[in-house]
């Protein structure tokens, strides 16, 4: 145990304590100062920190973290008097990664706050690292949607996950799956979009031989081979209504039979759902059920937009170029870099991996350019400032970004637009 050698030094059954416990904490007391740092803090963390500040060891600050932006949970026990947790991003000798700290004060007799316990808890499925497998990123959006994974993920509550298409709904997902106690088990993918009865019930429940035409042998369904593990239900807005009470039953009995079959078989599995849809206004609409929605609801995740966190777009980019060509030191240029950040990103992180997959393409060396590439090109264009457009002209375009953002959905968009599909055709022309 490493301990400062000092006469005010903390007491000796304290000290025994923090060295037995299995994650890594360090105590510190209320000038910011790092008094202990047990063996498993050591062991993940490494470093000379005995009497430095804890803001220079995790952030390299010369100053408090919440004077520099950052949500320090200090401040939350000092105003409590009671745990505080917050996910920060922290240089590691693997450099910068995300870890959930969570701060315990510790009171003398007087009800005096004399030391804080902050217990370090690494979370690797996501990273500031370009290259790093996982998701990336480091804006607040990012970090929230990071600190709700890490709450939710070891318990078996339902998971929402909501956002629009090609935000990295199934990388959320398997964040999930991979910081549950379910974590050695099957991810299982459920595509719920384009589903049939038929086809609903034999992928998710499976079928015995001989239960319909071309039933040659018995097939294991995705609910059975995701048992111990997680299921994930993607684009779950899309699944018509007269399926969706089939979900629910499963859910509320935890039971199911294969297709043609007569044993009842039970359900073993984490529930994870995703859709880029507004549930909610499906509910009110009658195109959703109103119990299955409160039943999978329970702790909704919102994945933020690119242009919600227009601040890792320089690390995006560089993951996804490092994806795309290893090995390459591929870069954009200066110009590009600027467009870049200026632009809204309907197809959000898929979009941006098609645009640098263009560019790269078109690149005769390492240095990519946006300059040629005539899709992105109408996409940025900005409007023309103090000029009058004629109407029909800005409605056809507002129709079209709205149609990019719903991933090229024209029955949703006429829905939402309050108009028939046959008006939206007609303005599509």
């Amino acid at each position: 145990m490493d301990t400062p050698d000092t006469a005010s030094a903390p007491p000796s059954e304290l000290l025994a304590l923090l060295e037995s416990l299995p994650e890594p904490r360090i105590l510190v007391n209320p000038d910011y100062r790092i008094l202990s740092a047990n063996a498993a803090y050591r062991h993940t963390f490494g470093g000379d920190i005995i009497g430095r500040t804890c803001y220079e060891i995790s952030h390299h600050y010369d100053q408090p973290c919440d004077r520099c932006g950052e949500s320090c949970p200090r401040q939350t026990a000092m105003k409590t008097r009671r745990a505080s947790r917050v996910m920060h991003l922290h240089h590691t000798p693997r450099g910068q990664e995300y870890v959930d700290v969570e701060l315990v004060p510790i009171h003398d007799a007087d009800g005096n706050i004399v030391y804080f316990v902050e217990t370090m808890r690494n979370l690797r499925e996501a990273s500031r690292q370009p290259g790093a497998l996982g998701m990336v990123g480091r804006s607040p959006a990012f970090t929230r949607m990071l600190d709700l994974i890490n709450r939710v993920a070891p318990a078996m509550t339902p998971v929402l996950l909501l956002g629009e298409s090609g935000v990295g709904k199934e990388l959320a997902a398997q964040a999930v799956h991979a910081h549950s106690a379910r974590r050695e088990q099957p991810f299982v993918p459920v595509d719920c979009s384009g589903m049939t009865e038929s086809l609903f019930e034999s992928e998710l429940f499976g079928y015995e031989k001989g239960a319909f035409t071309g039933a040659g042998r018995r097939k294991t369904g995705l609910v059975e081979a995701a048992v111990g593990g997680t299921l994930f239900l993607d684009e779950l807005g899309d699944i018509p209504l007269h399926l969706q009470v089939k979900l629910l039953r499963l859910l509320e009995t935890g039971a199911y039979r294969r297709v043609g079959g007569i044993e009842i078989l039970r359900a073993d599995f984490r529930l994870v759902c995703a859709t880029h849809r507004d549930l909610a206004e499906m509910v009110e609409s009658g195109k959703f059920r109103r119990d299955l929605y409160y039943r999978l609801s329970t702790f909704p995740i919102h994945l933020p937009a690119l242009r919600e966190r227009r601040e890792d777009l320089p690390l995006l980019v560089e993951h996804l170029l490092a994806r795309l060509a290893p090995g390459r030191p591929l870069r954009l240029d200066a110009e590009s870099r600027d467009r870049l950040l200026e632009y809204d990103f309907p197809g959000n992180i898929r979009e941006l991996r098609n645009l640098l997959e263009r560019a790269m393409l078109m690149a005769d060396g390492d240095v990519l350019s946006l300059a040629g590439d005539q899709e992105f090109a109408r996409a940025a264009e900005p409007p023309m400032r103090g000029a009058i457009l004629p109407l029909e002209e800005e409605e056809r375009r507002y129709v079209r970004q709205a149609l990019a953002q719903l991933d090229g959905d024209r029955k949703e968009l006429a829905r939402r637009l309050g108009i028939s599909e046959r008006t939206l055709y007609r303005k599509l022309a």
